[in-house]
């Protein structure tokens, strides 16, 4: 019998979507996508997944509502931020933010998820984990027998600050995405102006959208 965690997309569920298919034979990639699906696309992480995992530092985050519209979105954490129950599961924290929930919101309407993390500094690699997404608030996940030891003290408090509550995926689809045309990058000490009035070095109005609007406000 094969291993799980290695046998192709293609043995446990059809791949690819209608779409896909179809301009797959329409621009004569069929062969070069079956041998993609086949060779990189498995339904859970193996064993260098896991260690990739362990590296990460950001998510890119995709999510849409029921009606089909999306909204893509960053994570950042330390180290492992983005933590593996098992080889089907992975969990990551929601901090706080603008209050939109854009992404939870999505995800309340369709569960239907795609993450990808890149290592910029090392492999210029990434990792696409696609699945279905359940918010849990921090006493969910805590109960779960799964959060233990090391993982239980990362889901507690994450980069110094308790998250007010986790996105948890099951995968469906994990497969890489080639370092090609992913630039390698450095990293820089970064000075935050704790403390500051000054909305461009705060971040919250860099492009000055409040600004003009609270101007034409007042004319």
């Amino acid at each position: 019998m094969s291993d799980p965690t290695t046998r192709a997309h293609s043995e446990v569920a059809f791949p690819g979507s209608t779409g896909e298919r179809e301009l797959q034979q329409r621009f004569g990639t069929t062969q070069r996508a079956e041998r993609f699906y086949n060779c990189q696309v498995i339904d859970r992480l193996n064993d260098e997944m896991h260690r990739f995992l362990s590296r990460m530092e950001i998510i890119f985050v995709s999510t849409s509502d029921s009606q089909g519209e999306c909204d893509s979105s960053i994570r950042c954490g330390l180290p492992g931020f983005v933590v593996a129950l098992d080889d089907k599961t992975v969990v990551y924290p929601e901090l706080r933010g603008n209050g939109v929930m854009a992404s939870l919101g999505n995800i309340t309407e369709n569960p239907h998820i795609g993450l990808l993390l890149v290592d910029f500094f090392e492999t210029t690699v990434g990792l696409h984990l696609n699945g279905s997404a359940k918010i849990l608030e921090n006493d969910e996940l805590l109960e779960d027998p799964r959060v233990t030891g090391e993982i239980r003290l990362k889901c507690e408090r994450t980069g110094g600050r308790k998250p007010e509550r986790w996105v948890r995926v099951t995968i469906e689809e994990a497969y890489i995405h080639c370092s090609k045309h992913i630039p390698l990058m450095k990293r820089m000490p970064k000075e935050i102006a704790w403390g500051t009035d000054d909305e461009r070095l705060k971040g919250g109005d860099f492009f000055g959208v409040s600004r003009r609007n609270n101007s034409l406000k007042s004319e």
